[in-house]
């Protein structure tokens, strides 16, 4: 079983996030980020579910620290705040994806299997200018820093524009394309964003007018 740790402060919520994540994980909870801080640091986990509305240091401030420390481990954030503005904050402190109270049980499992995916050698991987991308394991290896986890949707995205690496894309049909119906536009500009912050901010080359394409990085 793969170790995950959940910082959770909700008395409620975290012995029932524990007890159901215990069925195909190996679960360790805390419930705040002093505690989080004396277990994260001294063992090994494979992901981390964190609670943004933790008490002393937010669950926001804390994934920060963790990544300012060099710590890689996949994190996942919760949050009642599901405003786009939130998200945006969220991954920006170095989550890897972000999951909005109230959610399903077997959606938070599906998202840490993703998270947490080893890429076993069968599927496509991509050279984008000393960067490698592997769309199956949803990472992208740096040439600097080593691997950074994607979520689901980045990878998606990215896999759409390595494919086609001398195509431009319309923002209408990468929409059409990645996301699920009912999304706007901006959503399209708002993934771009979290690409490049994970990366490189010419790893994906907006092209005026048009869109984007895979950026041609030296």
């Amino acid at each position: 079983m793969l170790r995950v740790l959940v910082v959770e402060d909700d008395a409620r919520l975290g012995p029932i996030m524990r007890d159901v994540l215990a069925l195909d994980w190996q679960v360790e909870l805390v419930g705040s980020a002093e505690a989080a801080d004396a277990v994260a640091l001294t063992g090994h986990f494979d992901a981390m579910i964190v609670d943004r509305g933790l008490p002393g240091a937010s669950g926001e401030e804390w994934v920060r620290a963790l990544r300012r420390r060099r710590v890689q481990t996949p994190i996942l954030m919760l949050t009642a705040l599901g405003e786009l503005h939130d998200r945006v904050e969220g991954l920006d402190a170095g989550a890897n994806d972000y999951l909005v109270k109230p959610f399903e049980f077997a959606e938070l499992n599906a998202r840490l299997r993703a998270l947490t995916r080893r890429y076993d050698g069968t599927g496509p991987r991509y050279d984008i200018g000393g960067w490698e991308f592997s769309p199956e394991d949803q990472r992208i290896e740096s040439p600097y820093d080593g691997p950074v986890q994607l979520t689901g949707t980045e990878a998606a995205l990215l896999g759409v524009l390595a494919a086609e690496p001398g195509r431009v894309f319309s923002r209408e049909e990468l929409l059409a394309l990645v996301f699920t119906q009912g999304e706007r536009e901006t959503t399209v500009e708002t993934y771009v964003h979290y690409l490049r912050r994970k990366t490189d901010k010419d790893l994906i080359e907006t092209v005026r007018g048009r869109g984007y394409r895979l950026g041609r990085l030296a």
